[in-house]
């Protein structure tokens, strides 16, 4: 069993240098790794002496990246992720860089560190907006269940242009409070306010009269502007920020 694993293990190290690239580019030289990112792409890395060693660096890739695809790592929880992240294997960032020093000793272990920080870093792409929206509106589910509030969800209107329109949650008629329209907003800014705006301008004539809507406004990494609050109220929607949704509790419950 050993020799197996001792066989494999070699494998895997010539797998390494086989498919490791390098080219010089000015002081720095370009390390093409086996290693794939979450586009299928190889890993690169860049090396260049410094102060009797060597600095490596990802140039900001991981970073850039994941700010491409909506994953801002601006509030407060994702900035100690990334730094406990980070500090896991030793590396440090430098602006939107991802950065480590090495020696002629450690040079292998450094590089294995900085490569295994950017596949680490670059998961963090699960908290781009579609999956955190994705989270938000389970929140929103969930508080709605833990208040016995009920409601259908993903209901598809047709408004008075012929669009259709999906809302996260209808909440039927009772016998006090007539049929209540929500929608969850993960990222409330004018482009969020202008497409709820129009759904609701669409839909509410075709809709029971007395039918309200709610904007459920996720304000937990950051205030919700105040002039995207007044458009909604502007348009009868309720704006309901995350912060003080138990507030309207007694307006859906019932």
């Amino acid at each position: 069993m050993i020799e197996e694993i001792q066989r494999l293990l070699q494998q895997y190290t010539a797998w390494l240098k086989d498919k490791t690239s390098l080219r010089q580019l000015g002081d720095w030289v370009e390390i093409t790794t086996p290693y794939l990112d979450r586009h299928n792409d190889y890993l690169q890395i860049y090396a260049r002496r410094q102060n009797g060693g060597f600095v490596l660096t990802d140039d900001g890739y991981i970073l850039d990246d994941l700010a491409s695809a909506g994953c801002l790592l601006e509030s407060s929880k994702r900035k100690k992720l990334l730094e406990a992240t980070l500090n896991g294997f030793g590396v440090r960032q430098n602006g939107a860089a991802l950065e480590v020093h090495a020696t002629a000793d450690n040079f292998p272990r450094r590089k294995h560190d900085l490569v295994q920080a950017m596949l680490a870093v670059n998961d963090m792409f699960y908290l781009a907006v579609p999956v955190v929206a994705s989270l938000f509106l389970e929140d929103v589910a969930a508080w709605l269940d833990l208040h016995d509030v009920r409601y259908t969800q993903k209901v598809k209107f047709t408004g008075k242009t012929g669009f259709d329109h999906l809302f996260d949650f209808v909440i039927p008629k009772s016998r006090t409070r007539p049929e209540r329209v929500l929608q969850a907003v993960n990222r409330p800014n004018k482009d969020a306010a202008m497409k709820l705006v129009f759904e609701w301008e669409d839909t509410r004539d075709v809709r029971p009269v007395r039918s309200r809507a709610y904007a459920v406004l996720n304000d937990s990494e950051r205030p919700v502007p105040a002039d995207f609050s007044d458009a909604l109220r502007n348009y009868d929607i309720t704006p309901v920020p995350w912060s003080a949704r138990e507030q309207v509790v007694p307006e859906l419950a019932e």
